[in-house]
């Protein structure tokens, strides 16, 4: 052996132990605190989500809500949260995702504070609109920050399930902390609550998160963002008001038809565009079209199922708000669970297979519920099945999260985490009025305690059986390794 040979095994010898020391499923310092940020902000934009529904009825007495207009308090929020989502998510991408992040924090809190100061309901409406633009804005800029913060691989999925499982725990922790605001002290509260928490997370960010933008800036694709933000609005607006007037509403179906057509424009306004807001080779990749299905499902079906099970506390075992929102804290534990160990089960499964499992616990659960009746005893099911149920809902949500991130380089980050978080909220939006009406084809004019539980018995069959679908769209997905070898494209 040479010299020159043996000079050159000593130099490697040190590189090799370091790389042996590196575990690269191990969070640095910097980057847990990073992480510690960005979920912050997403577990507080969840609570926000939820925060006022107890709310509602004392909100209206206090400022003067007509009845029939007091639903608006959250659609405004819909609206304009799930509207706007895809075109801030590409905004991210081309003007820079922390100066977004920090724009839509700054925003949020001044929205926050104008809605627990409001005097009358056009001031509250303002407010809430302009809560659910920082929301379609920070959500996006924020996982895109996180996406784009750590690797493809263990410590980004194990990030992801951080996220989903505190996203998961602020929308249940929000029912229940609106319920305590307003009882306790006021229902302002439930708006000033997040005042501290955006300007926490704006004082310790800036010197904690680094810019992250595209190279090239190229212009805005205007005609594709106005067709998908006009036709996610109908979209929304349309689900809503099916909701509240039914399926049969002229208006619902007239707004339902508009946004069809307005997103199938967008699409083929895509395939012209020079600089699209979302490339067509996007919407055509697998782990994107597959896995932002499976993600719809699985927030329809949850959030849905929360909708249901309070009806079945409230209006069949008589609880009160309060405790009725109490009772999903297993739900939340059960989502903390998920989320935390969701990385650990993609590490040795793979993330298809996650999403099956996920998929077939959540159907499990959710099936079991099926045997609710009138006693109190059944809340010893309830309990846990809706633990359980969420366990296996994380599941599927943080491996719809890695399959709808991953394969893409990051100057599209932003862009796909808009279009993720555009089908969490459609999602969200949709479950509602869709279980809703099947509740009142068995409840009927006259609405008796049996027929509350009918109607809920058969919404939950159908959410079952919608959690099953999701599982078979997993069969079209790819998986990691497929992926990078370019077997998917």
């Amino acid at each position: 052996m040479s010299a020159v040979d043996d000079l050159n095994i000593r130099e490697q010898r040190p590189a090799a132990r370091a790389d042996q020391r590196e575990d690269p499923s191990k969070l640095s310092g910097r980057s847990l605190l990073v992480l510690i940020v960005l979920l912050v902000a997403q577990f507080m934009l969840a609570v926000d989500f939820s925060i006022l529904n107890v709310a509602l009825p004392v909100i209206g007495n206090g400022l003067g809500f007509p009845l029939g207009n007091l639903q608006w308090i959250g659609t405004a929020f819909a609206l304009s949260a799930a509207g706007f989502t895809l075109l801030f998510g590409r905004v991210a991408d081309l003007f820079g995702r922390r100066r977004l992040f920090l724009t839509g924090l700054a925003v949020l809190g001044a929205a926050s504070l104008a809605g627990g100061l409001a005097t009358s309901p056009t001031v509250l409406i303002i407010a809430r609109v302009t809560q659910g633009l920082a929301t379609a804005a920070v959500t996006p800029a924020g996982l895109s920050l996180l996406t784009t913060s750590f690797p493809e691989g263990p410590l980004r999925d194990k990030a992801l399930g951080l996220n989903g499982a505190l996203m998961s725990a602020g929308f249940t922790t929000g029912a229940i902390l609106g319920g305590i605001l307003t009882d306790l002290l006021n229902w302002r509260w439930a708006f000033f609550i997040n005042v501290p928490f955006a300007l926490a997370v704006l004082i310790i960010a800036p010197s904690v998160i680094k810019e992250s933008r595209a190279q090239s800036r190229p212009k805005l694709d205007l005609p594709g963002a106005a067709t998908v933000t006009l036709g996610l609005l109908s979209l929304v607006f349309g689900l809503t008001r099916a909701g509240q007037r039914g399926w049969s509403d002229p208006t619902a179906l007239l707004t339902l038809a508009l946004g069809a057509a307005l997103l199938t424009a967008f699409y083929f306004v895509e395939r012209r565009a020079a600089a699209p807001l979302v490339p067509v080779a996007i919407l055509g990749r697998r782990t994107v079209v597959w896995g932002n299905t499976a993600g719809l499902i699985a927030f329809l079906t949850e959030t849905s199922l929360v909708f249901l099970m309070t009806l079945y506390l409230q209006d069949v075992l008589g609880f009160s708000a309060l405790a009725a929102g109490l009772s999903f804290g297993v739900l939340g534990l059960g989502t903390v669970i998920g989320g935390s160990t969701a990385a650990k089960v993609i590490a040795r499964t793979g993330t298809r297979s996650t999403l099956v499992i996920g998929g077939l616990i959540q159907a499990a659960a959710t099936a079991s519920l099926l045997a609710l009746g009138v006693s109190h005893a059944f809340l010893w099911l309830l309990l846990p099945a809706t633990f359980i149920g969420g366990i296996g809902n994380m599941y599927v949500i943080v491996g719809f999260m890695v399959t709808a991130t991953s394969g893409l380089p990051d100057h599209e980050q932003g862009m796909a985490t808009g279009l993720a978080t555009m089908t969490q909220q459609i999602g969200i939006t949709m479950g509602t009025p869709i279980m809703s009406s099947i509740v009142a084809t068995q409840t009927g004019a006259l609405i008796t305690t049996q027929r509350v539980l009918d109607g809920v018995g058969l919404a939950v069959l159908v959410n079952t059986v919608l959690v099953l679908v999701g599982v078979l769209t997993t069969a079209f997905l790819r998986t990691r390794k497929e992926q990078q070898s370019g077997v998917a494209a």
